[in-house]
Parts: C-alpha cells; sequence; structure tokens
C-alpha cells in the first residue's frame, strides 16, 4: 500500500474544494427566478397604482422592470385589474418552470464536477508510486 504524501493529499483536497467551489457558486444562481418573480410582482403593483388616466403611458415607463408582461399587458382593452391579475398567474408560471430548469443544470453541474473531481483522484491514486 502506497504511503501518502503532501502533494496527493493537496491535489485530493482541491478535487473536493471544487465540487464545494460549485455548490457554493449554484446558489447564487439558484434564487435568480424568485428575485425576478418578486421584482416583477412589485412593478405589476406599480402598474396599478400609477395607472390612472392613462394605463399605456405607466406601462411604458415601466417597460424595464416588468420586460415580456409589458407585452401581455398592451393594448389596454377591458379591466386592467384582470388582465394584470392573468399576466401575474401566467409571469408566475413562466418564473416557476424557470427555476426548475436552473435547478435541473445545476444539479447535473455539481454532478458532473463531482464526477471529474472523483476521477482525477482515481487516477491520482493509480499514479501514485507503490511502495513494497
Amino acid at each position: 500500500m502506497a504511503t501518502p504524501n503532501a502533494t496527493t493529499m493537496g491535489f485530493l483536497a482541491v478535487a473536493f474544494a471544487v465540487v464545494g467551489l460549485t455548490g457554493l457558486f449554484s446558489t447564487y444562481a439558484a434564487p435568480l427566478p424568485l428575485e425576478r418573480a418578486l421584482a416583477r410582482d412589485a412593478a405589476l403593483d406599480q402598474v396599478l397604482q400609477t395607472a390612472g388616466r392613462d394605463p399605456a403611458a405607466a406601462i411604458e415607463a415601466l417597460r424595464p422592470r416588468l420586460a415580456e408582461s409589458a407585452d401581455a399587458l398592451l393594448p389596454i382593452a377591458g379591466d386592467l385589474a384582470d388582465k394584470v391579475a392573468r399576466e401575474r398567474t401566467a409571469m408566475h408560471a413562466r418564473l416557476l418552470a424557470e427555476a426548475e430548469e436552473t435547478a435541473t443544470r445545476l444539479r447535473w453541474l455539481i454532478c458532473i464536477v463531482t464526477a471529474m473531481a472523483a476521477a482525477f483522484g482515481i487516477a491520482l491514486q493509480g499514479l501514485a508510486p507503490r511502495r513494497a
């Protein structure tokens, strides 16, 4: 059995650190759809508050915060509150689907990086000099 040396232990520590850092970085991407949904909810609330006499102008002013929701609200026909409620429901569904896709991608990323780190560790152990 080979005796462990500092180089081998250091390499294995870095292999595990890469997996840990991948998980850590994924925590920044995971909440993005929720944060976008909360910001969009606030913008839709602001549309209802500022619509007044010219709701189309209020929507255009909030277009950067509304993104594709602005296109769903325009042109204004019928009850604006009902249209905002329908768009809010549709927006939640879109962002929920985005959150699920992001979570799936992150799970695959962590699995692949873990497998790569394990393969590097196994290869390193296979290359380690054997002492009798």
